[in-house]
C-alpha cells in the first residue's frame, strides 16, 4: 500500500468506533494520548548518551522502585509523559504504573471519566546502556460504576480486574523504527511512526501469531531453579531432530519484554519467564497487570495463547497492585503443550547414562 494511502492511528480508530455508534469517543482520545506519551518517550530514547533536557539515557535515577528495582532516569520521565499526557483530557478516573507505589489520583481541577490507565512507562530500561529495544506496555480497563458515578478517588482494588476485562492493549517498541501495536478488541494492528509526518501509520493490520513455531525464548541461566514440565519442554527442544519433538528449535534471548512480544507477533515463537524455585517469595518475575496482562491480551487477540504454564492468564483475579506472575505466551500449540506437561502427572527424571544399571562402569 502506498504510504499516502496508509491510515494513520486516528483514522484507524474512527473506523474501530463507527463499530459502536453508541461510543463517546472517550476510548480514542485516551488512545491518542498515550499514542502521544509514546512519541515523545521515543525522542527522549533516542538522544541516548546525549541527553535529551540532561538526562543521559542510562543514567541511573537513584531512587528504587515499589519492585526493588533502581529507576533509571528515563524511568522516572517516562512515568511522568504518560501522568501529563493522560491526567488532564476528562477520560481517567484514575492511572498505576510500575513506577508509582500507590494508584495516582487525578488532580481534582481536572475532570474525571470513565477509565483506567496502567502502564510500564519503559519496559526493558535495564538494557538502555546497551541500546537494546525498549518500549512502554499500556493497559485500560472501566473504572468501577461506584468510581465513575461518585467521582470518589482510586484505591487499589478497582484495578484488580482480570485481563480479559480490559478495554484495549497495547506497547510501544523504540527500536530501529518506533511502533504501536494495539488491540481495541477486534484483533492487533501495528503503526510505525512516520518521522516526516510525526504521525503513526498503519502498516501491520490483522497481525496473526502462527500457532506452530520452532523457537523459544527463556533466560537458560534460571534452568537449575526451573520446574519439571518447564524442564521437560526445554530438554525436549534441545533435543532437536533426534528427539522426541523430532525438529531443530531455535532459541532467542532479548530481556526486553516488549521485543520478544514483537518479535513472536511477526513471526511466531513462545516466550516463557515461568514461575520457579529462585526466590519463593516471589511467583514470577513479571508484573500481571501492566506486563502480562496487556501483553497476553494483544497475543490472544491475535491467535496466540497467554498462560501462567498452569491457567489463561486473562482468567487470573489480581490479588495486588503490583503482584508478579510467571508467565508463558506465543505460538498457541507450544504453549497448550506447556500446560499439558504441567497438568500431567510427574514422572521419575531418569539417570544419567553414565550411571544407570548398565553403563562404562557396571556389567
Amino acid at each position: 500500500m502506498p504510504l499516502s494511502k496508509r491510515p494513520t492511528l486516528t483514522q484507524y480508530l474512527i473506523e474501530q468506533r463507527r463499530r459502536f455508534p453508541q461510543a463517546s469517543g472517550e476510548l480514542n482520545a485516551l488512545l491518542l494520548d498515550v499514542s502521544i506519551a509514546c512519541k515523545a518517550i521515543a525522542r527522549a530514547v533516542a538522544f541516548g548518551e546525549l541527553g535529551q533536557h540532561g538526562v543521559p539515557a542510562a543514567k541511573t535515577g537513584g531512587a528504587v522502585n515499589v519492585q526493588g528495582e533502581v529507576q533509571k532516569a528515563l524511568d522516572v520521565v517516562s512515568n511522568h509523559m504518560f501522568v501529563a499526557t493522560a491526567e488532564w483530557s476528562g477520560n481517567l478516573a484514575g492511572m498505576a504504573s510500575e513506577e508509582m507505589d500507590d494508584p495516582y489520583q487525578i488532580p481534582r481541577d481536572y475532570p474525571r471519566g470513565k477509565y483506567l490507565l496502567v502502564f510500564d512507562p519503559l519496559d526493558g530500561s535495564s538494557n538502555i546502556d546497551v541500546n537494546v529495544s525498549v518500549g512502554s506496555i499500556f493497559s485500560i480497563l472501566r473504572a468501577p460504576a461506584d468510581v465513575i458515578e461518585s467521582g470518589r478517588d482510586v484505591v487499589e482494588a478497582d484495578f484488580l480486574q482480570p485481563g480479559a476485562t480490559q478495554v484495549a492493549a497495547g506497547y510501544a517498541l523504540y527500536g530501529p523504527v518506533t511502533m504501536f501495536v494495539l488491540s481495541v478488541g477486534n484483533g492487533v494492528a501495528g503503526f510505525t511512526l512516520d518521522p516526516n509526518l510525526g504521525e503513526f501509520k498503519l502498516t501491520h493490520p490483522s497481525i496473526q501469531v502462527p500457532a506452530d513455531t520452532s523457537e523459544f525464548a527463556i533466560n537458560t541461566s534460571n534452568s537449575r531453579f526451573w520446574e519439571p514440565p518447564v524442564k521437560r519442554y526445554v530438554d525436549e527442544c534441545l533435543a532437536g531432530r533426534t528427539g522426541p519433538r523430532g525438529k531443530d528449535f531455535n532459541m532467542r534471548w532479548i530481556a526486553s519484554m516488549v521485543a520478544e512480544a514483537h518479535r513472536i507477533l511477526m513471526r511466531g515463537g513462545v516466550f516463557m519467564y515461568p514461575r520457579d524455585t529462585k526466590d519463593p517469595s516471589k511467583p514470577g518475575r513479571l508484573r500481571l497487570l501492566y506486563e502480562a496482562n496487556p501483553i497476553g491480551y494483544i497475543i490472544e487477540q491475535a491467535g496466540g495463547r497467554a498462560s501462567t504454564g498452569r491457567q489463561p492468564m486473562l482468567g487470573v483475579k489480581p490479588s495486588s497492585l503490583h503482584q508478579r506472575i510467571g508467565l508463558v505466551f506465543g505460538s498457541r500449540n507450544e504453549v497448550e503443550r506447556i500446560e499439558r506437561y504441567h497438568h500431567e502427572p510427574a514422572t521419575r527424571e531418569a539417570p544419567a547414562p553414565l550411571f544407570a544399571e548398565r553403563s562404562l562402569f557396571r556389567d
